[in-house]
């Protein structure tokens, strides 16, 4: 289980050190993507796989269904942790989710959340109603 708060940074590379208590958890290797209330999410992979079981079982018929696989899978990375704890977060989804330089890392029980700063300290001055919309169409379905 993910636990803790840590505040920590990207650097010039993209680049960010996964806090060494996740480190173990997540052997080595791990899945980025785009999260939910504008903050990437990194699973290990055996809860990735979770995911992907869940996701898989959703009528796809359902367009948010489809918005959400979309969302979240177009912007799923497969990361390898480097030999200082680092992984690199792609500038694409560096900017999606507001990230500049100083970072708020979370434990979120199956897994870590990363979000910018100034989006931890301040959420409301950030848009995602549509994000929250299509969200909450997505709860009869046990999101």
């Amino acid at each position: 289980m993910f636990m803790g708060k840590y505040n920590n940074s990207i650097d010039a590379k993209n680049r960010m050190i996964v806090p060494s208590k996740h480190r173990d958890q997540l052997g080595g290797r791990c899945i980025l993507t785009k999260g939910m209330d504008n903050c990437l999410y990194i699973y290990p992979l055996g809860e990735w796989e979770k995911v992907v079981e869940k996701v898989s079982a959703l009528p796809q018929t359902d367009v948010n269904v489809r918005k959400y696989i979309r969302d979240v899978f177009a912007n799923a990375e497969e990361c390898e942790i480097d030999k200082q704890g680092r992984i690199l977060i792609p500038a694409e989804l560096k900017k999606r989710v507001f990230i500049d330089k100083e970072l708020v890392t979370m434990g979120a029980m199956s897994r870590i959340e990363i979000w910018s700063k100034e989006v931890w300290e301040d959420p409301d001055s950030y848009p995602c109603e549509e994000e929250n919309d299509f969200i909450s169409q997505l709860t009869k379905y046990g999101f």
